[in-house]
């Protein structure tokens, strides 16, 4: 199953335009968000669920991020979607969480996230507890990764970040200031104070 979705994301990252970063980031009606609307400072993060460097920042910087930021108010948090090698997986993680729906997405990412380790030669079965751990059924699950419509819908998300001039993970805009790669908790503090004078 993960297997088609090769063919579908194989050229995901072909023809990118490159376009300077705007100075705030519109928001999308597909965004998925976390924290007050009315916050002063906007992090968008652009991550892929293949990406380890993202699955990193996800376990070591998010929840403290979150819970000083985030949790308080402070900050809205975005997660945009990028695929990296493997696309297919990416893809499929994504479109697993969107499944789930908008109240589970950001427990299943990390789930995808977290359970990197284990892919190995098949990452189906792992994949598919994770979906059933959050009320997916298997048919359901099924029927989510071969959503041809998803499938465009996400392609279409990729296209919008590639051609922000996104073109790795993980990539952050503070207020619209990028920073590319992995940040600390430190780094994302001092982007922060700088967002907010």
């Amino acid at each position: 199953m993960l297997g088609r979705l090769a063919l579908t994301f194989a050229l995901a990252f072909a023809g990118a335009a490159v376009a300077a970063a705007p100075t705030k980031l519109a928001p999308r009606a597909d965004d998925m968000s976390l924290g007050s609307a009315k916050a002063k400072v906007q992090v968008v993060e652009y991550a892929s669920l293949s990406c380890p460097h993202c699955a990193r920042f996800n376990a070591d910087v998010f929840p403290g991020f979150k819970a000083k930021y985030v949790d308080t108010g402070k900050v809205r948090y975005t997660l945009r979607e990028m695929l990296t090698p493997p696309a297919e997986v990416a893809a499929a993680g994504f479109m697993m969480a969107r499944c789930a729906g908008p109240a589970k997405y950001f427990k299943v990412v990390d789930e995808v996230f977290r359970s990197q380790d284990r892919w190995g030669e098949q990452i189906q079965p792992v994949f598919l507890g994770i979906a059933k751990q959050n009320g997916l059924t298997e048919a359901q699950f099924a029927a989510c990764l071969t959503d041809e419509a998803a499938q465009k819908e996400i392609n279409t998300r990729v296209k919008a970040a590639l051609d922000l001039g996104v073109d790795s993970t993980p990539t952050f805009f503070v207020n619209g200031k990028k920073y590319e790669g992995e940040l600390s908790l430190q780094q994302l503090d001092a982007a922060i104070v700088a967002a907010g004078k």
